[in-house]
């Protein structure tokens, strides 16, 4: 285990009686902890020795169902804005079903339907089960602290990683038996431009926070407790990558409620609703309602054919502002061809002038301070080198020659 995971939370003193979790006995209701963490162990072996390709990180958690980079698992403080105060926390009934059906999503035979069947496979667990796995990570955190704090005996030693390891495996438990609870919030937010897999997975980023920042004293169901995280977690996903132009999270929610209350108004009235409707039941002015719709607009890609029965793309009758036209740029050149040849009629001294003065090399005009600086001359003489060349080139051929230009 890093350093910062050791000491990151408050442990227990040294002296202290230790027990694996403070387990309550039979007499409360609340089952032994060594039952699910022998359980969990057992689980554990299991799957490793069935599958090679599974792997179990110092953390003792699977490997194979998270990322792989450690930072965008343990980076906790990113997911979320908020405390977990009592009064952030909405409890609502859980979503958590016994099965999920697979056939909705994925072929039997896919490998991700694999994983679901592996999912439904772990029980789920019970209210006193959840408390004395809560009880146990609790243990091991606070073993992990005072293992970091001093020196400690051999045997004490060996009795705080003994602890940290039922913590682990304890805390994998609780958040394998849960894996079905991420698959129930993720669904929800399908058709929303992340893949199912990537919410699964920024779903089970909630799901260890979850693990971490439950308080089971407080009497809520885990799965109550996790599903705000988790949904927190997906949602979050969602506004950073549902869209090809990112959009704060703020505005996403404004849209989110915009539609939500669109579709509320349109089932109420029987029709589409009005913006001035939907300004009103939503208390903003109608400019900010248009203003959310056109941020809704997703981007259409100039790869699209232009209709059914066409073949030919969007792009193919969308015009770039930027670049000019054909016609235009051949003229252009051809135009600068036919100065630079009259004007090597002048003295090298004079074209030069003019090149300077009127941005006929880099299409940047200069003062006459800026052209004297250049050319060691006053100012004055160089405004009489420009006129003496003007005049030169008032000749009705030369002036012939370049009307036609003017006239385009």
């Amino acid at each position: 285990m890093s350093e910062s995971l050791i000491t990151e939370e408050d442990g227990i003193r040294k002296g202290e009686k230790t027990n694996t979790a403070g387990i309550e006995d039979d007499e409360n209701g609340i089952l032994p902890i060594e039952h699910f963490v022998h359980r969990a162990k057992m689980q554990r072996n299991t799957e490793v020795e069935e599958n090679p390709a599974f792997e179990v990180d110092e953390d003792g958690l699977s490997l194979a169902s998270f990322s792989s980079d450690p930072d965008q698992i343990f980076d906790e403080e990113d997911l979320t804005e908020h405390d977990d105060t009592e009064e952030d926390i909405e409890i609502e009934s859980s979503p958590i079903t016994k099965n999920i059906p697979l056939a909705d999503y994925f072929d039997p035979a896919d490998p991700v339907s694999l994983y679901f069947r592996e999912v439904n496979k772990v029980p789920l667990l019970t209210h006193e089960e959840e408390i004395s796995l809560a009880k146990c990570i609790e243990a091991g955190r606070k073993a992990r602290s005072t293992l970091a704090e001093g020196p400690v005996t051999g045997k004490r030693k060996g009795e705080l990683k003994r602890i940290i390891e039922d913590g682990w495996a304890a805390r994998e438990h609780l958040i394998t038996a849960n894996f079905r609870l991420v698959i129930s919030v993720a669904k929800k937010y399908l058709g929303r431009g992340v893949p199912f897999l990537d919410l699964i997975q920024d779903g089970n980023i909630g799901l260890i926070r979850a693990t971490k920042k439950f308080d089971y004293r407080r009497g809520h169901r885990f799965s109550t407790y996790a599903t705000w995280w988790i949904r927190q977690a997906v949602s979050r996903s969602v506004a950073d990558h549902g869209r090809t132009i990112r959009l704060p999270v703020h505005l996403g929610d404004q849209i989110n409620r915009l539609w939500r209350e669109n579709h509320k108004l349109t089932q109420e009235l029987g029709r589409e609703a009005t913006m001035e409707e939907i300004a009103h039941a939503l208390d903003l002015e109608t400019r900010r309602v248009e203003e959310l719709m056109k941020f809704a607009q997703r981007p259409l890609s100039l790869e699209l054919p232009s209709s059914e029965d066409e073949e030919n793309e969007l792009s193919d009758y969308t015009s770039d502002e930027i670049i000019p036209p054909p016609v235009e740029t051949v003229n252009e050149k051809i135009m600068q061809e036919h100065v630079n040849q009259i004007l090597t009629t002048l003295p090298p001294r004079e074209a030069r002038i003019l090149q300077l003065r009127y941005g006929l090399l880099d299409g940047k005009s200069r003062t006459l301070g800026e052209v004297g600086r250049k050319m060691g001359v006053t100012r004055e003489r160089v405004r009489q080198i420009e006129a003496q060349a003007l005049r030169r080139l008032r000749q009705p051929k030369l002036r012939r020659e370049l009307q036609d230009y003017i006239r385009e």
